[in-house]
């Protein structure tokens, strides 16, 4: 089998960030990295659950709504893919750091936690969720497009 792009990024190299993993026509994929790969603890999975909730909901309900095709966790559990459309990456950052404040300060109900509206409804941890938002907001806080490419 062929290797794919991002199994070929020296994760040796690679700390928390955003990153663009990669370009597939007008679809940006971003590489949204919490926890320096290969170095636990890793991100707790109920606590990731929450993210992936809170965060679909806030970018699929923010003025570029139009414009997201995906939020999802890795299977590593070191961070998420954040999959854009005719977004300048001005754009992505800043509405990624809106996003991760947001989620650090949320405290009402997750969206779409009820049995009926997602598959695993139980499991789900808002605290910790506030506190990896958080800490990746500071990481973020200053981050620019030329910070975007992964590093060597």
């Amino acid at each position: 089998m062929k290797q794919i792009k991002s199994f070929q990024i020296n994760h040796d190299t690679l700390t928390e960030g955003l990153y663009i993993s990669r370009t597939d026509g007008d679809v940006v994929t971003y590489d949204l990295r919490f926890v320096r790969p290969n170095t636990p603890p890793f991100l707790e999975t109920a606590a990731m659950h929450t993210i992936e909730h809170l965060f679909a909901t806030y970018v699929r309900s923010s003025r570029y709504e139009d414009k997201i095709v995906y939020f999802g966790p890795m299977g590593c559990r070191t961070g998420f893919y954040f999959l854009t459309r005719g977004m300048t990456h001005e754009e992505v950052i800043r509405l990624t750091k809106e996003t991760l404040d947001f989620i650090a300060d949320y405290t009402g109900a997750i969206p779409g936690a009820t049995k009926i509206e997602c598959g695993n409804y139980l499991e789900h941890d808002l605290e910790t969720a506030r506190k990896y938002a958080a800490v990746q907001a500071r990481i973020l806080k200053d981050w620019t497009v030329d910070r975007l490419q992964y590093p060597a």
